[in-house]
């Protein structure tokens, strides 16, 4: 079974350098039908003005992954870490017992527009970590490449939770498959572009909750699109 979550649907926030849009409940945005899927707990749509950008704030036990898909964001926490992230970069912060951070866009005149991606921990109150990873398009474009796992296989960055987090970036007409295991569920967030999704059109800001499918085809339908694929415990 397949149930879209239309872009338009999403809750929305703008307070001038920040215009955001929210897949499930955050901030002053509340819907009970949309708390989250699984350990899944938030994905944000974020663009951020020139020079704006969120100062020092915290977080406790939560995996925050940043995923950038325009410009550049600067990244700076009490645990020493600096960076800037630009397109083809997965960030995963995680707070766990506290951790202190800001993030800026890094550029005086482009915006940056990014996905912030929140995932509830298998543990709470673990030692907080910090890591970074570049995935070159060539690794994503026609193939959903492994960014994120609980174990941090083939080079994906480590998330303290059972989820495989895949991205892909495809061509018209281009195709990829994902078997759906046992137990196991699948959210679909399409970034850029258009895709169609077992036969379903997505457009960009769409997502999909996928349950009870033996396998997910995403086809491309534009030149462009982009998406994320988190395959969870059920």
């Amino acid at each position: 079974m397949i149930t879209l979550r239309p872009a338009s649907d999403r809750g929305a926030a703008n307070l001038g350098w920040l215009d955001s849009r929210h897949t499930f409940s955050f901030g002053n945005y509340y819907d009970a039908d949309h708390m989250g899927f699984g350990s899944l707990r938030v994905i944000n749509e974020d663009k951020v003005a020139p020079g704006g950008g969120f100062s020092t704030h915290g977080h406790r036990d939560m995996e925050i992954i940043s995923y950038v898909l325009e410009g550049a964001l600067a990244h700076k926490d009490n645990i020493g870490n600096g960076s800037t992230m630009r397109p083809g970069d997965v960030q995963r912060m995680s707070a766990g017992t506290g951790i202190l951070h800001s993030e800026y866009n890094a550029s005086e005149q482009n915006p940056v527009h990014f996905l912030q991606i929140w995932i509830l921990p298998e543990q709470k109150g673990i030692e907080p970590s910090y890591e970074q990873t570049h995935f070159p398009a060539t690794e994503t474009q026609g193939q959903l490449r492994l960014v994120g796992s609980r174990d941090g296989r083939e080079g994906s960055v480590t998330i303290h939770q059972d989820v495989n987090l895949y991205a892909t970036r495809l061509h018209q007409g281009e195709s990829v498959t994902q078997p759906l295991a046992p137990g196991r569920q699948v959210w679909v967030h399409l970034a850029k572009g258009a895709i169609t999704l077992n036969g379903q059109t997505l457009t960009a800001g769409d997502s999909a909750a996928v349950t009870a499918e033996a396998a997910l085809t995403l086809t491309g339908a534009s030149d462009d699109a982009e998406a994320l694929l988190f395959d969870l415990a059920a």
